[in-house]
């Protein structure tokens, strides 16, 4: 499978790029969630400076990222652990 040469802009920028065919769709999805991020931001905030406002859009969605990964964590102790008492239950109903 040959890779596309796509071009996302993002902040009034174009950044050439090389993706797989199946990536391409999530790569502009992307784009576009950041540029209307970079918009929600500039309207919410008053800011102007491209550098500033992309700043706070990577600080966000990182806090984000770790408030899922946390809660993701969460459940997969959670699901251990009822997982574990099942198996219990299934070993004593066959060994009784």
């Amino acid at each position: 499978m040959s890779d596309l040469a796509i071009k996302i802009r993002i902040a009034e920028r174009e950044y050439p790029m090389r993706v797989a065919a199946p990536d391409e769709e999530r790569l502009r999805m992307a784009g576009k969630l950041l540029n209307e991020k970079l918009k929600e931001f500039r309207d919410q905030y008053g800011i102007q400076d491209k550098q500033d406002l992309l700043a706070m859009i990577a600080l966000t969605t990182m806090v984000d990222r770790l408030k899922v990964g946390k809660e993701k964590d969460g459940t997969d102790a959670a699901l251990t652990e009822r997982l574990a008492r099942l198996d219990e239950l299934l070993s004593s109903l066959v060994l009784g």
